[in-house]
């Protein structure tokens, strides 16, 4: 059967960027990925497909053959790059979602690895400032003890492949060139189990959960994504383990509002100790601290307490707290108190707007406005 041209596998123009191309893989990925459709054979060529793709695509000494040459340019023997024997989320994970404590790589075989896993966690700001241990219990592959992984009836002993004889790998001659490619029966293991694990049906893995202590360091915000290594599923026929990513999310906090390092928070005011100032007893992360307003100070003022917010862990200083003061009108006023107001309320217009120099000033303006438009 014929390959289908790369930029259509992928549903992509010709010109797409290398981001267009990540972008469209990690949907492809997603979708057709053998773990989230097993036993499920289209579904899992077609994951291969795409994968095969991407890796000659997103390479620009393969992606200007294949573009000249087709197929054939990229043929493995020539030193381009063949189809890959099989896939997993290893690859696109390691491009896509960092380590926040750097890049993460291993050596070795990516094609038997196991599958990158991904656990969504949800912190209280407080976790996520100073931070904990939490303990998550994840599904996932691990290697079948019955076999050790190697997938063959205890007593038996997978053989080499007779087709591929082991490598893994197979030559098919089209026209002048030679093409390289999985090997069909094998499908790029190289090894034949003609006497499979009852317990693992050959595959060398078995569905399992289990049970993991996950370090949270202090500082760690919505988006962060914390690399587990080898905490992923287990490699077929014996290979590596995945990775485990733990995604990050902050849950709303009902004080405070984190942005970046700093820390933001409402503090309700009553009117007399805006007029006349005070002090009051403000809540920080690290406890409560005492805030001093000003007399005559304006509904809406934000104050700065340095060194109250958070220190990140990528790094950089400790932020601030930053509190607005916001006035609070009283409610539920008895009669008498209503009169005061009103008798406040008089003596302050009686002083022709002194008192209020901004409102005076803004309703002067609003006249000017009035005065200057022609209607």
């Amino acid at each position: 059967m014929a390959k289908r041209d790369y930029y259509e596998v992928l549903e992509v123009a010709r010109n797409a960027s290398e981001a267009d191309l990540k972008k469209a893989y990690r949907r492809l990925a997603m979708k057709y990925h053998p773990d989230r459709n097993p036993e499920d054979t289209a579904a899992e060529e077609k994951f291969k497909e795409a994968k095969e793709a991407y890796e000659v695509l997103t390479d620009e000494r393969k992606r200007t053959a294949y573009d000249q040459f087709g197929h054939a340019g990229v043929d493995p023997s020539a030193g381009g790059g063949g189809g890959p024997a099989g896939g997993n989320f290893s690859d696109i994970f390691g491009d896509i979602f960092g380590d926040i404590f750097g890049a993460g790589g291993r050596g070795g075989s990516r094609s038997n690895q196991g599958s990158d896993l991904r656990y969504n966690m949800e912190l209280d700001l407080e976790e996520a400032v100073h931070g904990t241990t939490v303990k998550v219990r994840i599904p996932t592959l691990v290697s079948c003890e019955t076999c050790a992984g190697s997938g063959a009836k205890k007593g038996t002993h997978a053989s080499i492949c007779t087709t591929c004889a082991g490598h893994g790998q197979v030559r098919v001659q089209q026209g002048f060139f030679s093409l390289q490619q999985a090997c069909p029966r094998c499908r790029g293991s190289g090894k034949s189990i003609p006497n499979p694990c009852g317990t693992c049906n050959g595959q060398g893995r078995v569905q399992e959960h289990k049970t993991l202590s996950v370090k949270i360091p202090p500082g760690v915000d919505n988006g962060d994504r914390i690399r587990l290594a080898d905490e992923g599923a287990a490699g077929e026929n014996g290979g590596p383990n995945g990775d485990l990513y733990v995604h990050i999310s902050v849950r709303e906090h009902a004080i405070f509002l984190r942005e970046g390092n700093d820390l933001q928070c409402e503090v309700p005011v009553s009117f007399s100790t805006l007029v006349l100032g005070g002090e009051l007893e403000v809540p920080t992360l690290g406890g409560q601290v005492m805030l001093k307003i000003p007399a005559e100070t304006q509904s809406g003022k934000m104050f700065r307490l340095r060194g109250k917010g958070v220190k990140s862990v990528h790094g950089g200083g400790v932020g601030d707290l930053l509190c607005r003061v916001v006035v609070e009108t009283p409610v539920k006023l008895s009669r008498h108190q209503k009169e005061l107001l009103h008798e406040f309320d008089r003596s302050l217009k009686e002083d022709q707007g002194q008192h209020n120099p901004r409102s005076s000033s803004w309703f002067n303006g609003v006249k000017k406005f009035f005065d200057t438009m022609k209607f």
